[in-house]
């Protein structure tokens, strides 16, 4: 079978005739078209065809390695995957990328125009969905036995675009032109049941037992995409779920002359996999949430047992087998959709069946924000699942009668730690239930974990502190810097090799050339070349003509408070209303970019890019600022467009309040590009600093612990607000519609949070500290061997956030999995 090395260097010219043969082949009888008369399209389909030939003999052995050796196995749970774009991650993974280039380029077409051809994936919101697709990449590089679970949503994030600045969505339907990286597995449909009631039965033995019965069924539907690793011959399964209606219970209403009914509930059928976070603020957006939440979890249980029986496992060695991780608290309904399974079907005890649950599943943490962590009231779950409320007040129960024991009297305590929130309306606490139901509870940074133990969760650390520990997060190298920049990942490797890529720790060799004139001057030249390629999508995007040798200033992330762009734009107007007092001295051009979704029902965070667009027109329409300062919002930012951000940016923006951010890998990403970071001590901002250096980063604002000091002792933005005159002026000039002279009241509610309303995010405490730190960045940003000589630093000493560290973290101190390399010789190409 062919293994073709990652590192390998020259050409096989046999091998790049069998390319253009199979290109040609897949045109005519898989495209149907002639190459001559071919768009781009056509020909990005032929290309992933004849990709997709070379990873699936490596996908067949893999998953025939996994049946005849039967390790134990991962499974990881997630209701977002930000996959990106499939093409150029499976050409560098398996070690095509050149060759492919050549057999295209001799045939005169152009790899890098047919990649643009593919749709990104965009099933997920952000970091949560974009870790989960390093963290698969990791699995199969480490040659893990490992799986994904999702749900394959027809329409995933929006499209965003700007007009009349501000946001606007459409549909993304990224499924239009087709995916030719999917296997749909006909055999893999489960049944999965909503509704209904449950009723008691005896058994011939007297024992009393339940059924879940008169349910409405929906039939989940597999899809796979193979997985690749860089440089192994394992390629791992991603899963997708999509919904399509039950054949039985449409016949039946078909059959009683409800032609209608029948394709009513065939579209509610399928509305399930139909589009990824649908608004949640009424009620049938809430169930639709929870459907969608159960669905994806029920298919895939019932797919994991399936598994375990056809390997000829007992389900009572189901921890030896299986390793279920749950990515934040919306898989979380797995816990009682597998009592559930082991009490009802398999008739277990309660004692066994708990056994075997908390001993499958670990939880992973994402979010100090108790507003975040998802409550479904208990109306909605009795109406959907109404076996699964009981079981889960069953779990309730037995675990405060624990604490009971645990802590004798404390009543306070008991409703604190219940999964049960006895509100006016009472609801379910999924995190709590998360943790119950959990052998491992991690947060995702080392700042994040000691929150969740010492704010949150501080009543089930002190009852169970073995459950708690901490992954801090990483990112893959081989996107991220091989893929997404591969003038640096060049350059870097000429130095050192190229087994930084597999193996990040051996990018700290890079540190020797720190202070080598000639690499700087290299280093600086890839710089300013990623810097123009980005100055030309911003031209495309937003029609702003920037300077490449101006200061790239970048914050792309999703569009929130705690997030602070608002803080960002507040340093862009200082800086537009210094540069209108003549006062430059220390300034140094600078271009400020945005990038970021708001979600549609966020209305504030849609202010916030509404300001950002108003502010970027009056700057960039300014003849007195030139060139001094251009503000520019690059719209529908998403994986691949973060991939050629991050090679462009000189500083990165990573302002979140501290304690609010449970992490970030935008910032690992930006560090690992050879971008400096500003930012607050929180997330993994705090081990970034710990490994790059002070010196080579720039912090500013308060602790959390300052903050929350702050708090207690009653935080008023409107002193800040009167003691300092620039900030003064910017609020003053957001206010009275300077950036809005059409309607002058437009950013009022704005100025109101900031001012008048608390501040929740402290924008206002940590402006003076902000303002300074930038113009720090701003002096040594003058000092142009000194910055790429802090960049090459920074580069240097990202090890400690590879993503292949933390599974392996995941695999030794959490699932107990060990690797199981393929057995590679079924078929050749």
């Amino acid at each position: 079978m062919e293994n073709k090395s990652p590192e390998k260097t020259g050409f096989d010219k046999e091998y790049i005739e069998r390319i253009k043969k199979d290109f040609r082949r897949h045109m005519t009888l898989t495209v149907a078209h002639n190459l001559r008369n071919s768009s781009n399209l056509e020909r990005y389909a032929a290309l992933s065809h004849t990709v997709r030939d070379r990873m699936i003999s490596r996908w067949v052995d893999t998953q025939e390695t996994y049946y005849q050796k039967n390790p134990k196995r991962i499974y990881y749970f997630s209701l977002e995957f930000l996959m990106g774009r499939t093409l150029g991650n499976s050409l560098l993974n398996l070690g095509l990328t050149e060759d492919v280039k050549t057999a295209l380029t001799q045939l005169g077409y152009d790899l890098e125009e047919l990649e643009e051809m593919e749709w990104d994936a965009g099933l997920g919101n952000g970091g949560l969905g974009r870790l989960a697709a390093c963290f698969l990449d990791s699995m199969a590089t480490l040659e893990l036995p490992a799986y994904g679970f999702g749900i394959r949503y027809e329409y995933g994030m929006f499209k965003q675009s700007i007009s009349r600045l501000q946001q606007m969505e459409s549909p993304d339907n990224w499924l239009r032109y087709g995916n030719p990286w999917e296997f749909q597995r006909a055999q893999d449909i489960e049944l999965v049941q909503f509704y209904g009631r449950t009723q008691k039965y005896r058994d011939n033995h007297g024992n009393w037992f339940t059924e879940w019965v008169d349910t409405d069924n929906v039939v989940a539907l597999g899809y796979d995409t193979p997985i690749p690793g860089y440089g192994t011959g394992t390629v791992n399964s991603l899963k997708l779920w999509s919904a399509t209606s039950s054949r039985e219970f449409n016949l039946e209403s078909f059959n009683t002359g409800d032609y209608i009914g029948s394709i009513v509930d065939k579209h509610q059928s399928e509305v399930l996999s139909k589009v990824l976070y649908p608004n949640d603020t009424s009620y049938q957006g809430k169930e639709l949430r929870l459907k969608q939440q159960y669905f994806m979890v029920a298919a895939s249980l019932k797919n994991i047992l399936a598994r375990l029986e056809r390997c000829g496992d007992n389900i009572r060695d189901l921890p030896d087998k299986v390793a279920i991780q749950l990515n934040d608290t919306h898989p979380a309904i797995a816990i009682p959709e597998l009592m559930r399974k082991l009490l009802d079907t398999y008739r277990m005890t309660w004692e066994d069946a708990w056994k075997i649950c908390t001993g499958t599943f670990a939880y992973t943490n994402h979010t100090v924000l108790p507003e975040a962590l998802e409550k479904w009231p208990s109306d909605l779950m009795q109406n959907l699942l109404p076996r699964h409320l009981e079981i889960i007040y069953e779990i309730n129960q037995r675990f405060l009668d624990e604490v009971g024991v645990v802590f004798p009297g404390d009543l306070a305590r008991r409703q604190r730690m219940s999964i049960v929130e006895e509100s006016d309306r009472k609801q379910i606490r999924m995190a709590h239930l998360a943790i119950v139901g959990s052998h491992s509870v991690n947060g995702v940074a080392e700042l994040h974990s000691k929150l969740l133990k010492d704010g949150i969760f501080a009543d089930f650390y002190q009852l169970q502190p073995e459950k708690f520990n901490n992954k801090t997060n990483g990112v893959t190298p081989r996107r991220w810097l091989k893929s997404s920049n591969p003038a640096l990942s060049d350059l870097i490797s000429s130095r050192i090799g190229t087994g930084w890529v597999k193996d990040l720790d051996n990018i700290r060799e890079l540190e020797a050339f720190s202070d080598d004139i000639g690499f700087l001057e290299e280093w600086q030249a890839v710089k300013l070349q990623n810097k123009q390629q980005l100055a030309d999508i911003i031209r495309g995007s937003g029609y702003v003509e920037t300077n490449p040798e101006s200061l790239f200033d970048v914050q792309v992330k999703r569009i929130h408070e705690y997030k602070r762009q608002l803080l960002n734009i507040m340093h862009v107007i200082a800086l537009y209303n210094r540069i209108k007092a003549g006062k430059t001295d220390g300034l140094v051009p600078r271009t400020v970019i945005f990038g970021g979704k708001a979600a549609p029902g966020y209305q504030r965070a849609k202010e916030i890019i509404h300001l950002i667009n108003a502010v970027g027109n009056v700057i960039n329409r300014d003849p007195e600022i030139g060139d001094r300062l251009k503000v520019a919002f690059i719209p529908n930012y998403g994986v691949s467009l973060a991939e050629k951000i991050f090679p462009g940016s000189d500083l990165s923006e990573q302002i979140s309040t501290a304690g609010m951010e449970a992490s970030g890998t935008g910032n690992m990403k930006f560090a690992l590009n050879g971008a400096l970071t500003i930012g607050t001590l929180d997330g993994a901002n705090i081990e970034i600093m710990e490994e790059v250096g002070n010196e080579n980063i720039f912090i500013f604002g308060k602790t959390e612990a300052e903050l929350s000091e702050l708090r207690r002792n009653g935080y008023n933005p409107e002193t800040y607000y009167h003691q300092d005159e620039e900030l003064r002026t910017v609020l003053n000039q957001i206010r009275d519609g300077y950036f809005s002279s059409d309607n002058p009241g437009l950013f009022v509610p704005l100025f109101n949070s900031l001012v008048k309303e608390g501040d929740y995010y402290f924008h206002l405490a940590d402006f003076r500290s902000y303002i300074n730190c930038q113009d720090r960045v701003a002096e040594l940003f003058m000092d142009s061997r000194q910055w790429h000589k802090m960049a090459v630093l920074n580069v240097a000493r990202m090890s400690k956030f590879s993503s292949d560290r933390v599974i392996r973290q995941y695999a030794d101190e959490i699932w107990n999995v060990k690797p199981c390399p393929a057995n590679e010789d079924s078929i050749e190409y």
